[in-house]
């Protein structure tokens, strides 16, 4: 059956849409970036490409560095401003904003869809866990900020391209119901409508938000180095979060850097394989392409065929193609496990890392094909990458201790408990873990020993939201731990002396 796009999702409709809603922030053919109270043309915009079929779309207008510490400045008398609101008027103009949020919540998933390549079901869960979990702080601010007071200066937010919303407009305007402004740099890889979009229409409710491009390495000393800065929250990977670590070190700034870690799932004494299989599959939601993903399972070896048994058929079973491709105009979108990765490149990156991991023994299970994928005739794959399951890469690979942030599985074989503990701490910390297991005294030895912040039995955690903390250890996280009223407190000044609880060299709370 022939497919083809769904009428009215093209990205010029997109762009039209964007064109009408919020006319002060998109002109033309390019999107404008926000400071000092005015939407600007300034800025070099760079040429994009959509993963989804390399149709052009808009690219992210990069500012110089004198451009960016201009816009710090200004954010920073907003903020003077801003902190002084009643808390009540926060509350209304944010509730403004999640009102308007709501409004375009189907355009704002469409430009996720064409800027990131989420399917439609995981673009509209992005805005609605933004919207929704927003609305959870606006109800529950007043008793987090008791005795406590905004920072003396606005929020630096720096987040990778993947959630747009749900992490980075979120913590924008939670660090305003705070008392803060917030500023925020546009992923460089995706994502820059959207995130535009949902500014723009928080601006007009009154929020000072400033919005600006540029490359990471070019603005890194405004918004990481800044003496206007309040704080700095930075989500992505090991990396630039290292470089922005180092940029602090002689910094007293509070800091929140949420880095990657390679999240391990553990098997050993388990009889539940009908469970595991649909849990598996869960895991290729948006190609892994996410902090919390379990790229790696480690087998006791007794149990492998088993295992194997229950994961292949998930892997199998895992739906791959266009987002926005039809049978019929008036058929539903498709509800896929994922679309294309983040780009040509990152696909390029990690079939060389396959190519490299077998060429040094590892031993590939299973290899999807794009044939079976759910495309347009004749489109643009390149950024497409079918799931890959290999069994022990070497340590001569990345993908033995490094996270390969795409549909790229490694299973690792163990026979002893030490073995199964090593082989889940090889990346020096990780946001989350979970063991598979029928003992619950087993469970309950071996998981203060996994060094990951959120541990599960026999189910996967996530990030979490509302009251639900979140953090890292090791290498996958500095700074403030966040979520709950652990996010405000991050975001504000209590007690003289008070640190809040957070990865820090020389202090560590565990959750």
């Amino acid at each position: 059956m022939t497919l083809t796009l769904k009428p009215g999702t093209a990205w010029p409709d997109a762009w039209a849409r964007c064109l009408a809603a919020a006319p002060e922030a998109f002109r033309d053919e390019r999107v404008l970036n926000h400071w000092n109270g005015v939407w600007r043309a300034d800025g070099r915009p760079l040429p994009a490409t959509s993963p989804v079929d390399g149709t052009p779309i808009a690219g992210p207008p990069r500012l110089d560095a004198a451009t960016a510490h201009a816009a710090v400045r200004t954010a920073l008398d907003a903020h003077r401003s801003w902190r002084h609101l009643r808390l009540a008027e926060r509350k209304a103009r944010v509730s403004t904003a999640l009102d308007a949020i709501e409004e375009h919540r189907d355009l704002l998933a469409l430009l996720l869809v064409w800027e990131i390549g989420k399917p439609w079901r995981q673009a509209t869960a992005d805005v609605d866990r933004a919207v929704d979990g927003v609305r959870w702080y606006v109800e529950e601010i007043d008793g987090m900020l008791a005795g406590r007071t905004p920072l003396p200066g606005p929020v630096s937010n720096i987040a990778s391209w993947n959630y747009p919303m749900s992490v980075l407009v979120h913590a924008m305007l939670v660090c305003a119901l705070a008392g803060n402004a917030a500023i925020a740099k546009t992923p460089t890889d995706g994502g820059l409508a959207c995130l535009t979009l949902a500014c723009a229409l928080a601006v007009r409710a009154g929020v000072p938000l400033t919005l600006v491009s540029g490359s990471g390495s070019e603005l890194s000393e405004a918004l990481v180095r800044a003496p206007e800065l309040g704080c700095v929250s930075f989500v992505g990977g090991r990396d630039t979060g290292g470089r922005v670590a180092a940029a602090l070190a002689d910094l007293d700034k509070p800091h929140v850097l949420e880095q990657e870690g390679l999240n391990c799932w553990g098997v050993w004494n388990y009889s539940g394989w009908a469970t595991l299989t649909p849990q598996v599959r869960a895991t290729f939601d948006y190609a892994k392409q996410r902090c919390t993903a379990y790229p790696r399972f480690v087998v006791q070896r007794a149990a492998f065929a088993d295992f194997l048994a229950a994961y292949l058929p998930a892997v199998g079973s895992v739906r791959v193609g266009h987002p926005l491709a039809v049978a019929r105009p008036d058929d539903p979108l498709p509800d896929l496990d994922f679309g294309p990765l983040i780009s040509a490149a990152k696909a390029k990156e990690l079939a060389d890392l396959v190519a490299h991991a077998v060429d040094r023994g590892a031993v590939p299970l299973y290899r999807g094909r794009l044939a079976d994928a759910h495309l347009l005739p004749g489109q643009d794959t390149s950024a497409y990458a079918a799931p890959v399951t290999l069994l022990d890469p070497p340590p001569a690979s990345p993908l033995h201790h490094a996270e390969p942030f795409g549909p790229v599985d490694s299973i690792v074989l163990v026979d002893t408990e030490a073995e199964l503990l090593a082989a889940m701490n090889a990346s020096n910390g990780a946001l989350v873990a979970t063991v598979s297991c029928d003992d619950r005294e087993f469970y309950d030895r071996v998981a203060p020993q996994i060094r990951a912040f959120k541990t599960g039995r026999n189910a996967p955690r996530s990030r979490g939201d509302r009251a639900e903390l979140f953090g890292g250890f090791g290498a996958s996280w500095r700074g403030a731990f966040v979520g709950g009223h652990l996010l405000v407190h991050a975001f504000t000044e209590g007690p003289a002396g008070e640190r809040p609880p957070g990865n820090f060299p020389d202090y560590q709370l565990m959750p």
